[in-house]
């Protein structure tokens, strides 16, 4: 049985899917067998055969280096750049979570990390029309522990905050924090560290500077998030 992580974020944009590509890195060159999943994706490109890429997992597969293939990491892959659940309304192919939940454990049967991801923040809608589907729903149906990717910038102290105490009232467990963007020796941001800790009770286990190639995390602290 592999054992799982679902990374979301404080909102979209905040990096969720660079770290995730570092996190990946991390498994895949500690030698260790790392997979990537992703329910809903939004905002693609088509190739030149007029394929929608999924761009996220595309972007975690190039920057990890994992063998998997594109075609097992996301179910549901839309062109139009807005939350899944609209996306559907406008291109059809609304996210079915036993769809979800059948690719997961394909993906499960063959690597012994998963990494999962989210889209936008925590209250994202991935299906409304058809049958009501959020971001929780789909993470506690993974049943894997979450990591929150924050934005070190002005603002992070309140969605950090907001998201974990969200977390806590849907029981489910938060095992750390990730700061992207992080300027060393800045006032403001080692302060929204030393905040975003006390608020939640959870560490801030690994801070990412703008082009780091590799997550300054310890490989035994990484897996240990992992349920």
């Amino acid at each position: 049985m592999s054992k799982k992580l679902f990374v979301i974020g404080t909102g979209t944009d905040v990096g969720k899917t660079y770290v995730t590509g570092l996190i990946l890195k991390k498994l895949h060159e500690s030698g260790l067998s790392a997979a990537y999943y992703k329910a809903a994706m939004s905002g693609n490109v088509r190739d030149n055969e007029g394929n929608l890429i999924p761009g996220d997992a595309k972007f975690v597969k190039d920057i990890s280096g994992i063998s998997q293939s594109l075609s097992s990491m996301c179910p549901f892959v839309y062109e139009t750049a807005v939350s899944p659940h609209l996306a559907s309304r406008i291109e059809g192919h609304p996210v079915n979570i036993n769809t979800v939940n059948h690719g997961l454990a394909q993906v499960e049967s063959q690597y012994d990390y998963v990494t999962l991801e989210g889209s936008g923040g925590i209250l994202c809608p991935i299906n409304y029309d058809e049958s009501e589907l959020w971001l929780p729903d789909i993470i506690k149906k993974s049943q894997a522990p979450c990591l929150l990717i924050a934005d070190a910038g002005l603002g992070t102290i309140n969605y950090v905050g907001l998201t974990a105490a969200y977390l806590k009232t849907k029981g489910i467990p938060l095992k750390g924090i990730i700061f992207n963007n992080y300027k060393p020796n800045d006032v403001m941001i080692e302060d929204n560290v030393k905040m975003c800790q006390y608020i939640t009770g959870v560490k801030v286990i690994a801070k990412v500077m703008q082009g780091d190639k590799d997550l300054d995390i310890d490989i035994n602290t990484l897996i240990n998030l992992y349920e």
